[in-house]
């Protein structure tokens, strides 16, 4: 990236011979009496000028167009930077730097036909870099979105007890130790703790989800008599009369642990049935409430991590491979995007410069009117020296602006000459 300032500058010939336009121009900020940059000619090619309106309205938009086109030069230019890290080089143009593509610009009669109207000519470098800036974004959602998945398997691959492949930690021995169910009725949970709540879990895991399952049907415990007997049921009975834990009493077991968490096992009723009834003559099917997911958001409400596990012995050492493979995928799409930025901040670039081409050509039209007869010319600003080639332009071909009188419009500097100042 060049950190030089250029201002692109135009004045009219007045009937006079181009060169002496020019020498005036060299002498007014790019000679040993003024010494505030270098100066190269600009090659701005005869375009169409179109009607007065037309080019009025033009230019309203150019300015827009040309930061447009500047931001997205920023954005493939900061991805590029980004993706090299300390690797980074200085992109160029057409295997140049931007700063000698700059000093020696020429108009590319092929790819922007000079003949053509104006507004289409600016219409098809803006979709040309629209086009640019749509495929940046699909190309650093996926590398991003390959970023995530590569970093979540890290994390679950150098993780605790909390984020790893179980099938990564798990033997078949300490499986087989381990009861586990998972019927139509009971379902056997992991649940990974930290150490310092380890003591508080093992306290009060019967104790939790106390309102989730409705126990208030015939208890003929207490009245063994009427066992086998005729009793309400279905919905005319209110089963939550009587609330408890799904948790099944005595079911949990330690799995295992490691230097920060500790794995446990439990094991909780499924689900539950509520009765049907009837709506009049209509039957209203029963629903089967899940237990599990109302269970497990109330072990996540304390802070206890509940591992989705599912024995697996020939998916061991998988997650390994799977992270293996990630880290290709993102290297080989950070390669690809790397030369995918630089190829397209060349073309970004160039379809930047020929906007600003424009803009000095329409600018110089409706300052000095037709026919077309102006020069300009490119200087590379002197580091420092920015204030005194601008004085020195306004001085020798303008009126210089005071502090109380200086015209503002739009929140933009005015002179009496066409002056572009623009970073590349």
């Amino acid at each position: 990236m060049s950190h030089s300032q250029y201002f692109i500058t135009a004045i009219s010939n007045s009937g006079g011979a181009p060169e002496q336009a020019y020498r005036k121009l060299q002498n007014a900020g790019a000679c040993p009496s003024a010494p505030y940059g270098e100066m190269f000619k600009l090659e701005v090619p005869s375009l169409m000028v179109g009607t007065l309106d037309s080019l009025m309205n033009l230019s309203d938009d150019l300015g827009k167009t040309d930061s447009l086109i500047e931001s997205i030069v920023r954005k493939v230019e900061k991805s590029s930077s980004e993706l090299a890290g300390k690797k980074a080089t200085e992109l160029t143009v057409g295997g140049v730097p931007s700063s000698r593509y700059i000093q020696q610009f020429a108009w590319d009669y092929a790819k922007y036909p000079n003949r053509r109207p104006l507004k289409e000519l600016v219409s098809l470098i803006s979709s040309g870099v629209a086009a640019i800036d749509e495929e940046l974004k699909q190309l650093t959602n996926s590398f991003g979105e390959k970023q995530v998945a590569l970093q979540d398997a890290k994390r679950k691959k150098g993780g605790n007890l909390m984020t790893v492949d179980l099938n990564d930690v798990l033997d078949e021995r300490i499986v087989r130790n381990t009861k586990i169910y998972d019927t139509d009725y009971l379902k056997t949970i992991f649940v990974a703790v930290a150490k310092s709540q380890e003591k508080a879990f093992t306290t009060e895991i019967y104790k939790m989800g106390t309102d989730l399952v409705g126990y208030g049907g015939p208890d003929w415990s207490n009245n063994p008599s009427g066992l086998g007997q005729g009793t309400a049921f279905g919905n005319q009975v209110d089963r939550h009369r009587v609330r408890g834990s799904p948790v099944v009493p005595g079911s949990l077991e330690y799995v295992t642990a490691d230097n920060d968490s500790v794995l446990f096992a439990v094991t909780i009723l499924k689900s539950m049935y509520e009765a049907g009834y009837y709506e009049g003559d209509e039957f209203v099917q029963g629903t089967k409430i899940d237990l599990e997911e109302a269970f497990s958001k109330v072990l996540r409400e304390k802070r206890y991590i509940v591992r989705d596990f599912n024995w697996d012995p020939s998916s061991k050492g998988k997650a390994a491979m799977a992270l293996e493979q990630l880290n290709v995928e993102v290297d080989n799409m950070r390669s690809g995007l790397t030369r995918w930025c630089k190829t397209h901040y060349g073309e970004a670039f160039v379809a930047w410069m020929h906007i600003k081409v424009i803009r000095v050509f329409v600018e110089s039209v409706l300052r000095y009117g037709l026919p077309v007869d102006f020069t300009a010319v490119l200087y590379k600003v002197a580091p420092g020296k920015e204030t005194q080639l601008t004085e020195a332009l306004d001085k020798t071909f303008g009126t210089p602006k005071g502090k109380d009188d200086e015209d503002i419009d739009d929140g933009e500097e005015y002179h009496d000459f066409v002056l572009i100042k623009f970073d590349p």
